[in-house]
């Protein structure tokens, strides 16, 4: 079919998504310590059918009461994104393709190294209040019909090609499920340091 053209005017098209093929996933999480001692942070590198490659853990983190001050309102962003995310992302050997959260303060990840971060919610209504792109998961997710997927608007162009992805592995996968293995995990490193 021949394409007509105007004087003057040039039609855009969206490009295409950008197809993203992940064979290594990173599902980054924290832990909070019981009596005030802390937070520990933890990344469980998979492939593709969420089997384990990695785990990493930090050793916990307790701001002291100066910290606390100074910091204010963005200390536990600070924590999640300079004190646990990046160390761990530095400290894997794994080559990752994709690092998917929980909480959206590690969104901030996406702007200290190349890996994109995206966070996957239940419920649209979760979305984040900062400045963020959602995009809808055609698979089921913790009883609710369909998921989501969020990352930083700067990088709402790769989230179709990282959904079809993720659609792809949620087909056999529970994309929710390693989180858990990362809380379970956590709770036993926790118990073995108490022990020694």
């Amino acid at each position: 079919m021949p394409m007509l053209k105007c004087p003057g005017t040039r039609v855009q098209f969206p490009p295409p998504p950008l197809k993203m093929e992940i064979a290594k996933l990173a599902f980054l999480e924290t832990y909070t310590l019981n009596d005030n001692g802390g937070v520990m942070g933890a990344i469980l590198v998979t492939d593709a059918e969420t089997k384990p490659l990695e785990f990493r853990v930090t050793a916990p983190i307790k701001p002291t009461s100066f910290q606390k001050t100074l910091y204010g309102d963005v200390l536990l962003e600070h924590i999640l994104v300079e004190l646990i995310s990046v160390p761990l992302l530095n400290a894997v050997n794994e080559q990752i393709d994709l690092i998917i959260v929980k909480d959206p303060l590690f969104l901030g990840a996406n702007q200290k190294q190349g890996i994109r971060v995206v966070r996957l919610l239940a419920d649209e209504k979760q979305k984040s209040i900062s400045n963020t792109a959602l995009e809808a998961l055609n698979t089921p997710m913790n009883g609710a019909a369909k998921g989501f997927i969020e990352t930083s608007k700067k990088f709402a162009e790769e989230l179709k090609g990282i959904k079809t992805s993720l659609e792809k592995i949620s087909e056999s996968r529970n994309l929710s499920e390693p989180f858990e293995r990362l809380k379970a995990a956590c709770e036993q490193v926790q118990l073995q340091r108490t022990n020694d």
